[in-house]
């Protein structure tokens, strides 16, 4: 008996436990009730003995009974125990006679936590079991492929056998995903809900699973879903030519977690100077899902090793950050030759940042980068020229808070570091202290108005407080800079106004008392025994007041320029911005004191005991200085191309052009003059912003004699201009692509951490120890084909950067600088980036730092070639490996070591 069922609704069986006598009847009744609409029944026979009748008496006839036989057959539980649901495409087919059910084409099967989806699929309800598989298309090729899902785990065979009862399996050229491994097994046997025994399979992060680029072979596996994946004999395969490549047994670990512990494989390497070498090797902790821990090191045959420690934390909603530690100790040829060398450095990252939602009221922010100060120059592991060629390394790590009173107050804890990679130098303050209370007018009524010279009135109070420490890079955190600690402290209190004069004019005012107090001064004495003046410490608190007043008067002028509607140029706009400031201070010769300057005491000189503080020292001269400054804005209405446009269009001219002098009215002509150099400073962008320029300029009026040393004599009455220009200097950079305005350009993040640029000028920061930076990050996947073959689109990128610097101070006119920097970076295939960084230095006639970069996107491998082969640093990289971070330590790193 067979009926066809062509409709796509779902179709329902619900199976409850019967008699066994009569669970044959109703479910072949139930199938064919649903497929058909025709109901078929059949007689009970019952072999085994009756129980003795129950009679009942009619109580109008009592000589007649009913006897009613009881059943004693034992109820036998049904194999299905929930709903099956369960469509197809073309037909539904159920076999009495045989116990099955087929669904044909785009057949569904649902039954509690197991789905299947498939070709074909048959049910046989007296065995317990399923089947499904494939089915030709009009063309004969095998398609809907079988689709098994139960619970988590899913897999895509070609035919599938399921048992519901006891949950066991048979799965031909099963193919499954575990997080980032894809497996294929030609015969798959599911033993239960949590393992699986392969034949025959091959494990790959491919995308591919028929045709990987590469995979792993083996002939048996043991698979327990999201644990582990142990294999038997495993070859590792690629482009389908068995390689040497063979381990004894595997281990893959599966976790659904993002992470999981592990060994970090190290790489060999060899160098000229150091030996033989293993880098880079560790173990890498999955600590918690807010905090990991990676240990790496590396070890050279001559004695030479490094160690890094590298953590990142973060709470969602709170804070989050990273810490690196970096030591290494190098170790240059073999001890008892000429070039032997020893020495250790290291350096300490970390960054820190704090969610402004968790506390408005307080913040709290660390940007650490510290260390010796030769570690860029010598580091093993560190290939970043513009980290080498920045000179100064800084850090600082800060709290705030702030609280909610009236007046409004502040008060913040930081720490500070500053470190010269030249002079080795290092200026620390551990800890500062800065606290602030707001603004209080104390003459504005109760409605609040500031308006006014005498209701503008008000003051402030800050306090700052320092621990100063000023050391060297080899005395670094040892007793002697703990000894030359400095600790003062500070206290202003400024009073200030505005108002405006002639409604034009804004007018301020304003004086400042400050008292400052130190923990340590000096007293200059006359040694005769070393027969000359020496500093001798005092040790104790002292203290010294100033206090100074200034005013300023400023406004703002506007001119238009107008050419006409009809013109390119409709009208250029000019706002000039002019200010004069005037500062006195007054004389604190009462902080000075005379020391000898020879053993007969005739000859003394002048000198404060607050002199090398770190706020500074009371001035012995008054102060009394007027500055002048202007500022100009240029801007330009142009008539829009587009003629549907109405409205012009705005151009910024000049962001910029600024003017700035003074004049001290104390000047004795000698060692100080009247009028201070004038500085023209300016910018401007061209290009829709892409191109900036910024230039300078110092104008001198004085004039020079024969030695080129500055006199009291204006240059124009010198024969001269009215200025001498005595330096000036134009820095251009120009960004552009044809990329159009999509995503910019991933920033040299690492690089500007290290205190390097944020461009590739300099090249990109190659950290030897980490191969998980890509050219290719956050882009899509891409077709390595040109789909356009005459007018086909490459894309690229360039940045330039010229800077140009014209020294003149003692008449010698020379251009002290003059380079030209550029970097590219193209896509010559969808698959294949490359980028170079050069320039040239006009004045030393040479080539600049120079790098070539390469990579190549090989689907689940990563190729990349770094080459700079000039200078000192010169050094190249190769570097070829599996992406997945599970599969990170398949790789292959071949790299040269510099003579550094």
């Amino acid at each position: 008996m067979t009926c066809q069922k062509t409709s796509h609704n779902f179709t329902k069986i619900a199976f409850k436990p019967l008699h066994t006598n009569l669970f044959n009847i109703v479910l072949i009744s139930f199938f064919l009730t649903i497929g058909c609409g025709n109901l078929y029944s059949q007689e009970i026979k019952n072999k085994k003995k009756p129980l003795p009748a129950v009679k009942q008496t009619d109580k109008e006839n009592p000589a007649i009974t009913d006897t009613i036989k009881l059943d004693t057959v034992k109820p036998k539980k049904t194999f299905l125990d929930g709903k099956v649901r369960y469509k197809a495409k073309d037909y539904a087919k159920i076999d009495q006679k045989k116990k099955l059910i087929t669904l044909y084409n785009e057949a569904e099967l649902y039954y509690k936590d197991v789905e299947l989806k498939s070709g074909i699929i048959v049910l046989n309800y007296e065995k317990d079991e399923v089947y499904a598989g494939r089915i030709k298309d009009s063309a004969g090729v095998l398609t809907q492929y079988p689709n098994f899902k139960q619970g988590s785990s899913e897999v895509q065979p070609d035919s599938i056998r399921f048992n519901f009862k006891t949950k066991k399996a048979l799965i031909y050229n099963s193919r499954t995903k575990q997080g980032e491994l894809n497996i294929k097994a030609s015969v798959t046997k599911k033993e239960n809900d949590s393992v699986y025994f392969l034949k025959g399979a091959r494990i790959t992060t491919a995308q591919d699973i028929d045709h990987p680029e590469y995979y792993f072979q083996t002939s048996r596996i043991k698979f327990v879903p999201g644990k582990k994946i142990v294999a038997g004999l495993t070859q590792m395969v690629i482009a389908d030519v068995p390689t040497p490549l063979a381990l004894p047994y595997g281990f893959f670990p599966l976790s659904k977690e993002k992470s999981v512990s592990g060994i970090i494989i190290p790489s060999y390497n060899d160098s000229n100077t150091r030996g033989f070498s293993l880098q880079n090797g560790g173990y890498y902790f999955a600590l918690s899902d807010n905090y990991d821990l990676t240990v790496l090191g590396d070890y050279y045959t001559n004695g030479s090793y490094a160690m890094r420690f590298e953590s990142a934390y973060a709470t969602r909603y709170k804070y989050r950050g990273n810490v690196n530690i970096r030591f290494e100790n190098l170790i240059s040829s073999e001890r008892g030759y000429p070039d032997y060398s020893k020495q250790s450095i290291y350096n300490i990252q970390w960054s820190h940042s704090k969610d402004t939602k968790s506390n408005p009221n307080s913040t709290f922010s660390a940007s650490v980068n510290m260390g010796s100060s030769k570690y860029f120059k010598q580091s093993i592991n560190q290939a970043n020229i513009g980290s080498n060629l920045n000179n100064t390394l800084s850090s600082s790590i800060s709290y705030n808070k702030t609280f909610n009173t009236i007046p409004g107050s502040r008060i913040a804890l930081s720490a500070t570091h500053s470190q010269n990679t030249q002079t080795e130098d290092i200026i620390m303050t551990l800890p500062s202290l800065q606290g602030s209370i707001d603004r209080i007018y104390p003459f504005v009524g109760k409605n609040g108005v500031k308006k006014g010279l005498i209701k503008n009135i008000n003051l402030q109070y800050n306090v700052s407080g320092k621990n100063y420490f000023k050391t060297k890079d080899s005395l670094f955190f040892k007793p002697q800079m703990f000894d030359d600690a400095q600790l003062g402290l500070q206290q202003t209190i400024p009073l200030s106004t505005n108002f405006k004069i002639f409604k034009y004019f804004s007018a301020g005012a304003s004086t400042t008392y400050q008292e400052t107090w130190v923990n340590k001064t000096i007293q200059k004495v006359y040694d005769p025994t070393e027969g000359q003046t020496v500093n001798k410490t005092v040790n104790g608190f002292d203290s010294f007041r100033t206090y100074n007043f200034s005013t300023n008067l400023g406004t703002t002028i506007y001119g238009t320029f107008n050419f006409g509607d009809d013109k390119r140029i409709q009208s250029i706009r000019h706002v000039m911005r002019p200010s004069v400031t005037y500062a006195y201070t007054p004389s604190f010769e009462k902080y000075y004191d005379t020391y000898a300057v020879d053993a007969s005491g005739r000859i003394t000189s002048e000198y404060t005991r607050f002199e090398s503080g770190i706020y500074g020292s009371p001035g012995k001269d008054n102060s009394n200085i007027v500055g002048f400054a202007l500022s100009n804005t240029f801007e330009a209405k142009v008539r829009d191309r587009d003629s549907t446009k109405t409205e012009p269009k705005k151009i910024m001219l000049l962001n910029n052009l600024n003017f700035s002098t003074s004049y001290n009215f104390n000047a004795d002509g000698k060692s100080t003059f009247g009028w201070q150099p004038v500085l023209v400073s300016g910018g401007t962008q061209f290009f829709d912003n892409k191109m900036n320029m910024n230039f300078g300029a110092t104008l001198d009026p004085y004039a020079i004699d024969n030695g080129g040393n500055k006199i009291d004599k204006f240059n124009i009455d010198n024969g001269g201009s009215l200025f001498r220009m005595t330096s000036a200097n134009v820095t251009v950079n120009y960004s552009f692509s044809n990329k159009g305005s999509g995503k910019e350009k991933e920033q040299n993040t690492q690089s500007r951490r290290n205190g390097g640029r944020s461009d590739d000028l300099f090249g990109t920061n190659t950290d030897l120890n980490d191969s998980r930076n890509s050219q290719f990050a956050n882009e899509p996947e891409k077709d390595d084909v040109i789909t356009e073959f005459f007018n086909s689109k490459v894309p690229w990128d360039m940045t330039l950067a010229y800077s140009l610097t014209y020294s003149n101070i003692k008449r010698e006119s020379t251009i002290s600088g003059n380079s030209l920097m550029i970097s590219i970076n193209t896509d010559l295939t969808p698959k294949w980036k490359a980028g170079v960084s050069t320039g040239y230095d006009f004045v030393q006639k040479g080539v600049t730092f120079t790098q070539f970069r390469f990579e190549r996107d090989l689907l689940s491998w990563r190729m990349a070639f770094n080459w700079q082969p000039l200078g000192t640093n010169s050094n190249w990289n190769f570097f070829i490996g599996i992406k997945s971070g599970m599969l990170s330590d398949i790789k292959w790193n071949k790299r040269s070591v510099s003579n550094r």
